[in-house]
């Protein structure tokens, strides 16, 4: 198993792994919630990482990142899972490509506090 996307900046590193589903939340007991199989594999790859490079000091995350479906309900949201910061979010593709980046641009805002310079460079993820 390998991750989908890997960024690192500093002493954090997230690892993202996409989803392209018709429907991005499963149906248990009348309640929509989000398919555990992928939580599970976001979490393995956090953990993996860590255990890997032998962090200690190093912050590790995970995001599942699902394309926007027609459902009403959208995975949004974060959680604390043994320690670490996993989130789901939503990426709507149906929009202009400058869209989209500005999207991609915000979750590299929120995890990594890094945003464009005003020269219109980008700090090195």
């Amino acid at each position: 198993m390998q991750s989908d996307i890997t960024l690192s900046y500093g002493k954090k590193t997230l690892i993202i792994d996409a989803k392209c589903y018709s429907k991005n939340t499963q149906s248990q007991y009348d309640k929509r919630t989000i398919h555990s199989g992928n939580l599970y594999q976001i979490f393995t790859y956090v953990k993996n990482k860590t255990l890997q490079d032998g962090f200690t000091d190093h912050e590790v995350s995970g995001l599942l990142l699902y394309a926007r479906t027609a459902d009403e309900i959208q995975p949004d949201g974060d959680f604390s899972m043994s320690g670490n910061k996993i989130s789901v979010k939503t990426l709507d593709l149906n929009q202009p490509f400058a869209t989209i980046a500005k999207q991609l641009d915000r979750i590299a805002e929120e995890r990594f506090g890094v945003s464009k310079m005003n020269n219109g460079e980008e700090n090195a993820l």
